[in-house]
């Protein structure tokens, strides 16, 4: 399986939302259960974040490549997540 990193911050709205969708669609669908999202609170962890080219949170890496940087809504979420499965 794909390696992903999700940078968010704690108080986002649009991170909060992500980390819901997630939940909701490993729920719905068990071919997503399996799924491992490092996270990493970007005002916890500075250091790395700072060595990763974004501006908006969520962002997410998928194998090191950029996949979705900013708010994000279930559809989005879900093509993300079959994206990493493939």
């Amino acid at each position: 399986m794909k390696k992903v990193k999700m940078f968010y911050q704690e108080r986002c709205p649009f991170c909060k939302k992500a980390f819901k969708y997630i939940d909701e669609l490993k729920e719905e669908h068990p071919e997503f259960k399996d799924v491992i999202i490092e996270t990493v609170d970007e005002l916890e962890e500075p250091e790395l974040a700072d060595t990763f080219d974004y501006y908006y949170v969520p962002t997410f890496y998928v194998d090191g490549k950029k996949v979705h940087e900013g708010g994000i809504y279930k559809p989005e979420v879900e093509k993300l997540l079959r994206h990493i499965i493939e």
